[in-house]
């Protein structure tokens, strides 16, 4: 018998995922887990490394010599880890955003943090959130979402994003890369981005952070039956 409950959350970049998601799992005591942040770390190592991302056979060849781990500190935040370096806040750099999406387009990479994260899911309450949770992740997910939002609404996002972190954002700069990464996650040939068939969408255009919520937290309470 299924011990745990697991909540797949899917969406384009700049959806708000990662946002929603951690604060609905507080709100409900589960495990929050952001895949997107896994696959960060691995597009973190390539970057420092100088390896090619759009060539498969340099970032295969570095996975047997990284160690990837994940942690939760004592807020209940999610950690990553890159050979025992705190790499939370390097991951979140734009140089890092773009080769994510490369990178996690390979099948091996994809192979080889599947089971890290499916494991996840068997041990613990979790709300999961990436690109292909619902499909392929966790495709026997008790509730899946797929939030989204127009490219104006997450390309401003990522804008506000960036700029609180003290970076500097242009926005038809972040409103092309936004839109070329999403024409990526969606024709890649491994675990294209797009809505699980028993999928509900959230559409968080107009709804703010406080409203956007409410309605994630009522979908997971109420899950609609297909």
């Amino acid at each position: 018998m299924k011990k745990f409950r697991s909540v797949a959350i899917d969406g384009p970049a700049g959806a708000g995922k990662s946002t929603l998601a951690r604060q609905a799992a507080r709100e409900l005591g589960y495990l929050y887990v952001d895949t997107g942040a896994i696959y960060r770390t691995v597009a973190l190592r390539v970057l420092r490394s100088g390896a090619d991302a759009s060539d498969p056979a340099q970032v295969i060849s570095l996975l047997d010599r990284m160690e990837i781990r994940m942690d939760y500190g004592a807020d209940g935040e999610q950690r990553m880890f890159l050979d025992g370096e705190d790499v939370t806040r390097s991951i979140r750099e734009n140089a890092v955003s773009g080769l994510a999406s490369q990178v996690s387009a390979i099948p091996a990479v994809r192979d080889f943090l599947l089971e890290y994260q499916r494991a996840t899911a068997r041990e613990h309450n979790v709300v999961m959130d990436g690109r292909d949770i619902g499909t392929v992740v966790l495709p026997d997910a008790d509730v899946k979402i797929f939030l989204t939002a127009s490219l104006d609404a997450r390309a401003r996002r990522r804008v506000n994003d960036l700029v609180q972190r003290g970076q500097t954002a242009d926005f038809e700069t972040i409103r092309r890369e936004v839109e070329e990464r999403d024409l990526r996650d969606q024709t890649r040939s491994v675990a294209p981005l797009k809505r699980a068939e028993d999928a509900t969408v959230l559409d968080t255009s107009s709804l703010t952070l406080e409203e956007s919520l409410l309605a994630l937290l009522k979908l997971i309470r109420e899950p609609v039956v297909p």
